[in-house]
């Protein structure tokens, strides 16, 4: 817990207390034991958030048969808890830049986390249909809001790497979620996946306690000597009490305090017009690729391929893995590709792994395994990156908001992405679903590597002023 007491830190250093050298004390912060922490208890959030929205994935194998569930249900009950995570995201995101990161971080935790206990206690499809669409309001708010927040902690030189460490935590939570399902569904019956995502309500109740507000948000808010007070507390930590030299602050370009209320328009003004248009179309392509395949393959292998349960869900588990790698992969080497350089290269290397799929037929299993573990490899890993990227490309005046609105595009390509392979599957076959991914992964690529902004080694105020 950082305590807000008043200290005299903005005086003792000489540089007069404003937004400029709020940033400059956080960029000459060395990463240590405390960012680590603050990665860890937000992590934990994000780890559930994925573990919730892909537990329908392995609920509803189980459910096909006792709810005599069609096609067309399932693609519906996939979708539309996308269409409230959509909803969640773009009214938790304008909610952060009015009362902070983490106070509404709290909110939307508790949120998801309540429902999943409600989707727990479900009796029928319309029930689940109900509580799905209102748990998405809580997952669709939570990952953009604290990814937020993890950037505002970051400083420019190894913000990548920082930033997707903390990231990675989604992957494992959607890896978590198969390999529970893998074995929880068979054994125990589908109602305990969603016992298990209801966990978090305990960090909703604490959270508030544990971590501070971000300064740079305070700062933009014109809050100065709170955070002030909070920064100073880190430094402490940081230093030892003192004990250990920081390195010295280094002057900032001057940054403008924020108008108090950030005006939706923003996000379409100067420069932020070709940014938000070009990230939302990279948002798009890459979760309507990932979702649209992660949350069908399991019933794909059950009704098409004729699997039983467990085969289904451990082929399923493998292409998350192959996902987990190219997420790792990312967050190693992306300070070091460049943002725009990694994103223009992953989605063709998923793109044409999709299109080769297409082209070879999907009437083998082990062929769908195969060149779909290929494709997530390279997929899953800009589905992480975005994350990092979209905060950078904000100023703190309208970051959660830009990323939260940003993110609804996940929501947009995830509702409609099921529905799609639903679709397709029974109109024109299996192996047109993968041409379609394919198609839109490479579209993504050419507009990420044309229209991206580089961020790499970038103090946030530099890049987006």
């Amino acid at each position: 817990m950082v305590e807000t007491g008043q200290t005299p830190a903005a005086r003792s250093i000489g540089i007069p207390l404003g937004v400029a050298q709020i940033t400059a004390r956080l960029e000459r912060l060395p990463y240590s034991s405390w960012h680590v922490r603050a990665r860890v208890i937000v992590g934990v959030a994000t780890f559930f958030d994925a573990f919730d929205a892909l537990a329908i994935a392995y609920v509803l194998p189980a459910l096909i048969g006792p709810w005599h569930l069609t096609p067309q249900r399932i693609g519906l009950l996939i979708s539309v808890g996308y269409v409230g995570q959509l909803v969640g995201a773009i009214g938790f995101g304008w909610l952060a830049e009015r009362i902070g990161r983490l106070r509404t971080t709290v909110l939307t935790i508790a949120t998801y986390a309540a429902l999943s206990f409600l989707c727990a206690l479900s009796w029928d499809y319309t029930s689940l249909f109900v509580f799905r669409t209102l748990q998405g309001l809580g997952l669709g708010g939570e990952v953009p809001v604290a990814a937020a927040y993890i950037n505002e902690w970051a400083k420019a030189k190894g913000r990548g790497r920082f930033v997707l460490l903390y990231e990675l935590i989604f992957p494992v939570g959607l890896v978590a979620a198969a390999l529970l399902g893998f074995w929880i569904v068979p054994t125990f019956g589908w109602r305990y996946m969603f016992l298990i995502g209801a966990l978090p309500a305990v960090l909703a109740l604490v959270l508030r306690w544990l971590l501070p507000e971000s300064p740079r948000w305070l700062a933009a808010k014109g809050r100065l000597e709170e955070a002030d007070r909070i920064l100073s507390q880190v430094e402490s930590i940081v230093s030892r009490g003192g004990k250990v030299a920081l390195p010295p602050v280094q002057a900032m370009p001057a940054v403008a305090a924020a108008e108090a209320r950030t005006c939706w328009g923003d996000l379409f003004r100067g420069i932020y017009l070709s940014r938000t248009l070009a990230v939302w179309v990279i948002w798009f392509a890459s979760y309507f690729t990932t979702y649209g395949m992660t949350t069908w393959l399991p019933t794909l292998y059950r009704t098409i391929f004729k699997f039983p349960l467990p085969q289904a869900l451990k082929y399923s588990l493998l292409i998350n893995v192959a996902g987990l790698a190219g997420t790792a992969a990312c967050a190693l080497l992306i300070d070091w590709t460049g943002r725009r350089t990694w994103f223009a290269m992953a989605f063709a290397g998923g793109g044409l792994s999709l299109g080769g799929l297409w082209y070879v037929g999907a009437s083998d299993p082990r062929t769908v395994l195969l060149y779909a573990s290929v494709s997530f490899f390279f997929i899953s890993s800009i589905s992480l990156a975005v994350y990092l990227y979209t905060p950078e490309i904000y100023p703190t005046r309208m970051r959660a908001l830009g990323s939260s609105v940003a993110s609804a595009w996940l929501r947009v390509a995830s509702a409609i992405g099921p529905s799609v392979v639903g679709f397709t599957v029974g109109s024109y076959g299996l192996a047109n679903v993968f041409l379609v991914f394919g198609l839109i992964a490479l579209v993504g690529g050419v507009i990420a590597g044309l229209f991206g902004t580089e961020t790499k080694g970038r103090v946030l105020e530099e890049v987006s002023p």
